[in-house]
């Protein structure tokens, strides 16, 4: 550097000294103006030189300083308008944002850790050799051991290889040594990467808990209809067994207790013929056997569904005439449940009910529309037992749903949009051969 700043003031001291020997004339006098010349270029290229070491080792302490992640230190004599000071400030700047971005990462990582550690899912993390390098609370109570003995230990060690390999989410029932009483567990795992290498984050859950909680509150909402049925039959029933057991007591009988008697005993006929429908109601929603699939033509289904409501005539609008997969006898009960409802809906207002059917995305939509007055509310149409009809059991719609989605369906139920009347719509969907039994509905058609 220092031989660059002597170049630099070269030229100019080779002219300086070409007209000094060839114009003064005195020894002595050039000899002086030689030595003023030599020593002002060398002063000022060792001031060059010292100015420039002095920001470069300033720049480079910054740097090192960054780099070891020491973001306090600070270059001086950074001033505006000169280049070697705006090199500096520009150092000092990026020294801010370096400090602020550490921060903001400790805060997240933070954040994270705790995080994972108020989790109630065991998280492991390995690395490409598969050796645990984090875990969280959950997962050490999961192995039973704590952070520091399971650093380091392998999948294996730890019997939790089988789930670095093969499906990424899956159900498995076991115990560990943290929870030694089988339960149920779903495992995910996920792919990330740490400085450039790649690890495995292993995520365990605990399905026991929540299927007992789930299992305890339907056995609750089960008790209370229950109860609640039973009470509104055993109820009357009662009252009206100790108002005859009154009229049997008394000496003198009434003239019409003939007539008593008969109502009485009528009244607790009728609440028992009620209490038996609505128990066999209960059975047929809990004993609903697994579909058995056969090839169903599905016009003609549909069909013979419309024409076995002789109240009002359910128009059959058409569809392509297609193959489906399902349970003929369980489809025909939810269809014939659908347009009971519908006919039910369309009498009240003297409307009309249509059926229709069509392909959508490899699945048919059979559509079933009334022209009633609608429905008031949607939010408990599905809930078994809830009814709005006098006499109803509540069980058709949820037997229902039930039907469809056991063959992969759904079904939905709302508002007309176009008019007044409610509209159903069954998704059901296509085999995987859709093409070769669409081509054999003709001919199912015909055996019909």
């Amino acid at each position: 550097m220092m031989l660059l700043a002597l170049a630099g003031g070269l030229p100019a001291v080779a002219v300086a000294m070409v007209l000094l020997w060839t114009r003064v004339a005195s020894a002595e006098a050039r000899w002086t103006l030689t030595l003023v010349i030599v020593l002002c270029w060398v002063g000022f290229s060792l001031a060059l030189r010292s100015r420039l070491i002095f920001v470069l080792n300033t720049l480079s302490n910054l740097l090192g300083a960054m780099r070891d992640g020491d973001f306090s230190l600070r270059a001086r004599g950074a001033r505006p308008g000169d280049a070697m000071g705006e090199v500096l400030r520009e150092a000092n700047a990026l020294g801010d944002t370096l400090r602020e971005q550490r921060l903001g990462a400790e805060e997240a990582a933070a954040l994270l850790a705790k995080v994972m550690e108020e989790m109630d899912v065991a998280i492991f993390a390995f690395d490409s050799r598969a050796r645990l390098r984090l875990v969280n609370r959950a997962g050490e109570k999961l192995l039973g051991r704590a952070a520091a003995e399971l650093h380091e230990k392998t999948a294996g060690e730890l019997m939790l290889a089988d789930y670095l390999e093969g499906e990424t989410e899956r159900i498995v029932e076991r115990a560990f040594p943290g929870r030694p009483q089988a339960g149920r567990w779903e495992v995910r795992r996920g792919v990330f990467r740490e400085r450039g290498l790649r690890h495995t984050l292993l995520v365990i859950a605990d399905l026991s808990r929540p299927l007992r909680e789930e299992e305890r509150q339907a056995w609750q909402r089960i008790v209370r209809v229950l109860g609640h049925e039973l009470n509104n039959s055993l109820a009357p029933i009662k009252s009206m067994a100790g108002t005859l057991q009154g009229i049997l007591a008394r000496e003198n009988e009434a003239p019409e207790w003939r007539e008593d008697l008969r109502r009485g005993l009528g009244v607790i006929s009728g609440r028992a013929e009620s209490l038996a429908r609505f128990m066999e109601a209960y059975a047929k929603l809990a004993r609903l056997p697994q579909p058995r699939i056969t090839s169903v033509n599905l016009g003609a289904l549909i069909r013979r569904v419309a024409s076995l409501e002789t109240r009002i005539r359910a128009r059959v609008a058409g569809g392509p005439e297609i193959v489906i997969q399902a349970d003929a006898d369980q489809l025909e009960q939810l269809l014939i449940n659908l347009v009971r409802n519908a006919a039910d809906a369309a009498l009240e207002t003297g409307g009309a009910v249509e059926i229709r059917w069509a392909e959508n995305h490899r699945a048919v939509e059979i559509e079933i529309a009334d022209e009633g007055p609608g429905l008031p509310n949607t939010a408990n149409l599905f809930v078994p037992f809830f009814t709005t009809k006098p006499g109803g059991t509540g069980i058709g719609l949820a037997l229902s749903r039930q039907i469809a989605e056991s063959h992969g369906g759904a079904l939905t139920l709302e508002n007309r949009r176009a008019g007044p009347g409610c509209l159903a719509t069954l998704r059901l969907p296509l085999s995987a051969n859709g093409e070769q039994l669409r081509a054999a509905a003709p001919r199912l058609l015909d055996r019909e």
